[in-house]
């Protein structure tokens, strides 16, 4: 079976490669069935503390096989159409809900769904020459994958909408000016930036960063009562593990702590 995803682990961290680079990394059934897999696998694996998306060649993702659509090869009319994309879409849920950190390396165009999958990581770290378009307009699709909820919330609605309705490209300095991306570096740099702020994560408190992650999820679309009685939750999980007492002795003792707890040594606080 054709590798549409590479996968690789080194130091903690595990760097998933969208492995289509002919195609500029186009989405392909294989390849969303492979990342998924990897995903559910990394989320349960206790060595991995991070996790890095980029893609093969020249491009991030630039979404949609828009050559296979163009071909009839999609089938429509069929009656589990919606199910069958909205089982495809949960790609973007795992990304998003995911326990470990997760960096999008964008080493060039990501578009549509593409730019959706960027966009479900937690921080995304941008060469020089990458650039950002939503491009539904242009094959005149509305979109998918969770990218109009991702650019509404790191854009604001009014700015999400523009960039929806006009498909217009954003370079990786325009990226930046928005918030789109957390960091613009030269090409040259992009790996060894990434792959450093991912080898850092990684040996950082990893239930923390779970507990983190669903906090701060969790204040995208609910109350201020709801977050803090999330968030006393995890702080007293958190504040009775070995990780808080080597953190703060760590602290006393002029140190880098060693943290071990991960999320599956306490399933029920995260």
């Amino acid at each position: 079976m054709t590798e549409d995803v590479l996968e690789h682990f080194h130091e903690g961290v595990t760097t998933l490669t969208l492995n289509r680079p002919s195609r500029l990394n186009a989405l392909s059934p294989e390849m969303l069935a492979q990342l998924r897999d990897a995903l559910h696998r990394i989320d349960a694996d206790r060595a991995v503390g991070a996790v890095i998306l980029t893609g093969a060649g020249r491009g991030f993702c630039a979404g949609g096989d828009v050559k296979r659509m163009s071909g009839g090869e999609i089938d429509h009319d069929a009656a589990d159409a919606e199910a069958v994309l909205r089982g495809k879409m949960e790609l973007a849920s795992q990304l998003h809900a995911l326990c470990k950190p997760t960096i999008a390396m964008v080493n060039g165009p990501a578009a549509g769904a593409g730019l959706a999958l960027a966009l479900a990581c937690d921080l995304r770290i941008a060469g020089s020459s990458a650039s950002f378009t939503t491009a539904f307009a242009k094959v005149g699709l509305p979109g998918d994958f969770g990218g109009s909820f991702f650019l509404s919330q790191l854009v604001g609605p009014a700015k999400a909408r523009e960039l929806y309705f006009t498909s217009g490209t954003l370079d990786a300095s325009e990226a930046l000016a928005l918030g789109l991306v957390n960091r613009v570096v030269p090409d040259a740099d992009l790996y060894s930036v990434a792959s450093g702020l991912a080898q850092r994560l990684a040996g950082g408190p990893m239930l923390s960063f779970a507990q983190m992650k669903r906090n701060l999820n969790a204040a995208q679309g609910n109350t201020l009562a709801a977050v803090l009685d999330l968030e006393a939750r995890h702080q007293v999980a958190a504040s009775r593990t070995a990780d808080h007492r080597e953190a703060a002795l760590a602290f006393v003792e002029k140190r880098a702590p060693v943290f071990r707890v991960t999320p599956a040594d306490l399933k029920d606080s995260i």
